[in-house]
């Protein structure tokens, strides 16, 4: 057998044509779990074996470095370790080390610094209090301008832009006056190291020649997740027959940072005669998974039709299971978890549990904990672990006692009030000559004036702030937690994500004891973590790119959560919505739960009744087992209805909205009964719940 024999024999027919193509731009178009990545390094040693390329004639991108180091790992085991690869990198990487060498001709030296994001925040927080602009836009500022980069809108092209006034016109003189500091200092952000190797081919014909001449070929990984300037610069570095993307537009959801589903979807149009393979073979999932998830993303207009399939058979039933609550939900979550680990068939790491956003956590990792099942939460922090969540619980723990000096440390600042460090060093050194708390010490320097006036002026704020929400009456933790929220004025200094979290927080702490309930959260933080490897998964939705376990639970599967509430009126965001629910799915090897709640404090700490997310009307109903859990004495309709027979079609389904003309707009929850002869059971937001005939009900379809 020959070496190029040897290369292909574990290739699927659709994989090895991808592999041998050359002559013209190639479009992989790799489904899930279509081994996409075995065809980026098998392609790279073929042209480097067969085609005799140079292997550092081949330039590879991708997103992260985790994946340009597991493409390294793979290259070497198919061409040898003594070869130099080292054009295999993150566009970041690969842009850095062009800059290093030719940045003089932009007029940096090749000595440049490259600032991270806490570096960027501090200096347009700095360039914010010049030009006396509210400090708290800054994250506001700092992801605008990193869109602008992304979309290669120099300083003086957006300044030329604005209008004179308004936010605009604000950020454009910001912008400016960044940049200038930054080209005035030789340093370059992150969205720089793009932007600049973009503008230097474009300027410098020659230097882009002697690359051309450079770059043999050129592979993209990951290629649905390219924004402008990163597809504007692929351009400039292939040649016309050169250039191989392979990635999937129906796992495109990365539009927030930037990312461009048009770049794959016109990139037949962008590189005429590109030929498009389509890797539609699945080696992770089972059939009914790969069913259902087709069914999903198979509504989305602005697609790459692909038809997933398996050889692992049909598997088991997507489970779907609609609860009363969302603690209810985790309960039910982490019932299934123990039950399946107890037959002894997967271990806590065979298990993922998915949402689309952060303070859905909360519930989860509750549940969780009360059935000693160990997780963690992957690519972020644990809920009681984060930074607002834990400065509330601070307030809270100074609350009930005053002499807790670690918790005064950690927020007699927080929100900013002006309290500096000086400040700070003063009481220290106050409460340890007098033995005395941090509390009682700022009041004996405010007895005796030992503060300048400023500083006695905030300082008193502060005590009276304490003592104003210590001396209230509260019935609950949560009226407490409310009531530190409102007198500090904390969610005014953050964003809407982390202000959900306290709203969960709030949540959470519902008719507890405020002395448990503080005990309980610090509590959590101190769970045992020697057995991490083998734990529950836990991430949002956008962190499971990549990612694959056995049994995957998909949460929160509401209107208005997955969806998000943002882009329910919003068609390019809906498809993203979907695309993002699809990912979800296929990362389920052998098991997929899909669950939500009828119930659910979102966006405020009052509990709104949900509808089943409009998904799930997508989902055939053989490939899926609907359940349902909830103590509410009225059945919430479920989409198994759509699985009876009937001898005349239904003029109306669950979930369907219509309006009345008495009641207004409501949706159907229920529904029995065949033709003229059918009834249903709507929800009227205003009105509650009506059963109707529909030959007497009047409803019209919305």
């Amino acid at each position: 057998m020959s070496k190029e024999e040897i290369l292909l024999k574990d290739l699927n027919p659709q994989q090895r044509d991808a592999v041998l193509h050359t002559g013209s731009p190639l479009l992989v178009l790799a489904g899930a779990g279509s081994g996409k990545t075995r065809v980026i390094t098998h392609k790279f040693a073929h042209l480097a074996k067969s085609k005799k390329l140079s292997p550092n004639s081949i330039l590879t991108v991708t997103f992260t470095n985790k994946a340009s180091e597991e493409m390294k790992g793979r290259i070497y085991h198919l061409i040898g370790k003594d070869t130099d690869i080292s054009w295999i990198g993150t566009f970041h990487s690969q842009c850095n080390r062009i800059l290093r060498r030719e940045i003089k001709a932009l007029g940096y030296n090749n000595n440049f610094v490259i600032y991270d994001d806490d570096d960027q925040s501090k200096l347009i927080r700095h360039i914010l209090k010049e030009f006396k602009i509210y400090e708290a836009m800054y994250r506001g500022v700092v992801s605008r301008i990193s869109s602008l980069k992304s979309s290669l809108v120099s300083p003086g092209n957006f300044l030329s832009q604005t209008n004179g006034f308004g936010f605009d016109e604000k950020l454009a003189k910001v912008y400016v006056r960044y940049q200038d500091e930054l080209k005035r200092c030789n340093v370059l952000d992150f969205d720089d190291l793009i932007m600049l190797s973009v503008k230097l081919f474009e300027e410098n014909p020659a230097l882009l020649e002697k690359y051309h001449d450079m770059f043999k070929y050129v592979l993209v990984d990951e290629f649905q997740d390219t924004n402008y300037a990163q597809y504007r610069l692929l351009k400039l570095l292939a040649a016309e027959d050169n250039i191989c993307a392979v990635g999937d537009d129906d796992q495109s959801i990365y539009k927030f940072r930037g990312a461009d589903i048009a770049n794959i979807l016109n990139f037949e149009k962008d590189f005429p005669g590109a030929a498009v393979i389509k890797l539609e073979q699945n080696y992770r999932s089972t059939q009914n998974i790969l069913d259902v998830s087709g069914a999903v993303i198979a509504s989305n207009a602005m697609r790459k039709p692909k038809k997933l399939w398996t050889e692992r058979g049909q598997g088991e039933k997507v489970n779907h299971c609609w609860l009363n609550t969302e603690e209810e939900e985790a309960k039910h979550i982490a019932s299934v978890i123990k039950e399946l680990y107890l037959k002894g068939k997967y271990n806590y790491k065979d298990f993922a549990v998915l949402y689309r956003v952060n303070f859905q956590a909360r519930a989860i990792e509750d549940a969780l904990r009360e059935e000693l099942i160990q997780y963690r939460v992957m690519g972020g922090i644990s809920f009681y672990q984060r930074k607002e969540i834990k400065d509330i619980i601070a307030y809270m723990r100074l609350v009930i006692n005053s002499d807790d000096n670690v918790s005064l440390r950690r927020i007699i600042n927080c929100p900013p009030r002006g309290i500096g460090a000086a400040t700070l060093s003063k009481i220290e050194h106050e409460a340890k000559k007098k033995s005395l708390s941090l509390f009682n010490a700022i009041k004996a320097i405010l007895k005796v004036n030992g503060v300048a006036v400023s500083a006695r002026e905030k300082l008193n704020g502060f005590i009276h702030l304490v003592e104003k929400i210590v001396s209230a009456d509260y019935s609950s933790a949560a009226d407490m937690l409310e009531e530190i929220v409102d007198k500090t004025k904390y969610i005014d200094f953050i964003g809407e994500e982390k202000a959900q979290n306290i709203h969960e927080l709030i949540a959470a702490a519902e008719g507890k004891d405020i002395n448990e309930f503080s005990d309980s959260a610090v509590l959590v933080t101190a769970m045992d973590s020697r057995n991490a490897e083998n734990s529950v998964s836990l991430m949002t939705l956008h962190s499971t790119k990549g990612l694959e376990f056995p049994v995957v639970f998909v949460g929160g599967l509401e209107d208005g959560l997955l969806p998000y509430f943002k882009a329910l009126n919003n068609k390019e965001e809906l498809a993203e919505e979907r695309r993002l629910f699809y990912v979800g799915m296929t990362r389920a090897k052998d098991i997929l739960w899909l669950t939500g709640a009828k119930k659910r404090r979102l966006y405020n700490t009052k509990i709104q009744e949900q509808e089943p997310s409009r998904f799930l009307n997508d989902i055939p109903p053989h490939c899926c087992q609907w359940t349902e859990k909830s103590a509410s004495p009225q059945p919430v309709a479920m989409p198994v209805k759509r699985i009876v027979k009937l001898s005349t079609p239904r003029l109306y389904m669950a979930g369907c909205r219509v309006k009345h003309p008495k009641w207004g707009s409501g949706v159907v929850r229920e529904c029995y009964g065949d033709g003229d002869e059918q009834k249903v059971m709507v929800n009227f937001p205003n009105v509650g719940i009506k059963r109707l005939c529909l030959r007497f009900a009047n409803l019209e379809k919305i």
